[in-house]
């Protein structure tokens, strides 16, 4: 089971997007858990109204997707279990996406393109897995010939 979430290829395609990724969640989650780069911190963030009404209570599910923010961005930046952190981050996205930018439309302010992209490049991070220059790849044993059976 381990194995299989952290096998990757010998891809580089990935390692692109998960740089820009891990830079945009990086930043994000620590204005919302660390208060950095302008943020309000974590007091602040899950004071706020969750999307959805069954996502109660609303400070548990804010402060889920404040830590999935800044604790998948690093994962993703690492390529250190590159899937769940990709996961965890396009989950966030999806909420996002299906919730409070979902009104605005698609090419608005505040519409739901940019976290739509988002989710887009989560997905094929879960599905291609951390690629080169990833702890990940690193820890399969597998060399530039291909995987380690």
């Amino acid at each position: 089971m381990f194995r299989k979430l952290i096998v990757t290829s010998a891809t580089w395609i990935t390692v692109p997007i998960r740089l820009a990724l891990a830079a945009v969640f990086i930043g994000h989650g620590a204005q919302k858990v660390l208060g950095s780069f302008g943020g309000h911190g974590l007091s602040a963030w899950t004071s706020g109204a969750a999307p959805f009404g069954f996502m109660k209570p609303a400070w548990l599910w804010l402060g889920l997707a404040a830590f999935s923010e800044l604790i998948g961005g690093l994962l993703v930046l690492l390529g250190l279990f590159t899937r769940v952190g990709a996961f965890f981050i396009g989950c966030t996205m999806l909420v996002a996406v299906l919730g409070p930018h979902w009104p605005q439309g698609f090419i608005a302010k505040g519409g739901y393109e940019y976290p739509l992209a988002l989710f887009a490049m989560c997905l094929a991070l879960v599905i291609g897995g951390g690629g080169q220059a990833s702890v990940d790849r690193a820890l399969t044993g597998s060399g530039a010939g291909g995987r380690r059976r």
